[in-house]
């Protein structure tokens, strides 16, 4: 079992930024990913990376959102940059491995003036 806990979210004006953090609480043998999801529509992929650091992003946040692992820490990291209203939602903070497939409760992200 594993639990993951997101922070980092909150109100941001457009143009903005925000870094968001997902703690696991075992070491991640996975593909760790960030997701986000607004109402009605299906939770989308946001970018993902591997143990070794190989990172895959969606095409609208590439660019301005980069993310990060600390193994050591259990740690991923989401740093987003150059805010934009499309991108409020809900993020949420996945593990992927052989472990199972694992999702935090998720962290809300507003891009509003």
């Amino acid at each position: 079992q594993v639990q993951l806990v997101e922070s980092g979210g909150g109100l941001v004006q457009p143009g903005g930024s925000l870094r968001l953090s997902c703690a696991a609480s075992r070491s991640m043998f996975a593909i760790m990913g960030w997701y986000r999801q607004v109402p009605g529509k299906q939770r989308e992929l946001v970018a993902t990376i591997t143990r070794a650091g190989t990172t895959n992003y969606a095409d609208s946040v590439k660019g301005r959102f980069a993310i990060s692992r600390d193994n050591a820490k259990n740690t991923v990291y989401l740093q987003m940059n150059s805010l934009k209203p499309e991108d409020t939602a809900v993020y949420y903070c996945n593990s992927n491995g052989i472990l199972g497939n694992y999702w935090g409760q998720g962290t809300q992200v507003t891009v509003s003036s």
